[in-house]
């Protein structure tokens, strides 16, 4: 469910971004990323077949493959310098906003830790961004 109007268009950051349709006060909660619940063996099988990963791990065994039965949360991208937050418990990921969101503002979450190991470039364009997710 996402309690906010948000919708999906081309992303300066990376392909498709998760764009605020509406304004969205700070420490908010914004919706619950959809996907389908697999083990992490599955997931990291999957993984290894995708282009673009949505892919997040809970740490007990589990994970959310945001790939399959997505919502418009799926396309938050990463930046160095985000405006939401992701708590993720109970094996579900939810999104939170920072800080006021202004309508047509692009959602962005610091990844964290991913798969990609710090070897992927990181195109966020924030004046901190350290260069790699």
């Amino acid at each position: 469910m996402i309690r906010f109007k948000v919708e999906n268009h081309k992303s300066n950051i990376d392909g498709t971004g998760c764009f605020a349709a509406q304004r969205i006060p700070a420490r908010k909660k914004i919706g619950q990323l959809g996907g389908e619940i697999v083990s992490v063996r599955v997931a990291r099988q999957r993984i290894k077949q995708q282009k673009k990963v949505a892919m997040v791990e809970f740490g007990d065994g589990f994970a959310l493959d945001a790939s399959i039965n997505a919502n418009a949360l799926r396309f938050v991208n990463h930046s160095c310098a985000p405006n939401t937050y992701m708590r993720c418990c109970y094996q579900k990921v939810e999104f939170y906003s920072l800080r006021p969101i202004k309508k047509g503002e692009e959602l962005t979450c610091n990844y964290g830790e991913t798969h990609h190991e710090g070897k992927r470039r990181c195109t966020c364009g924030a004046p901190n961004c350290i260069g790699k997710i």
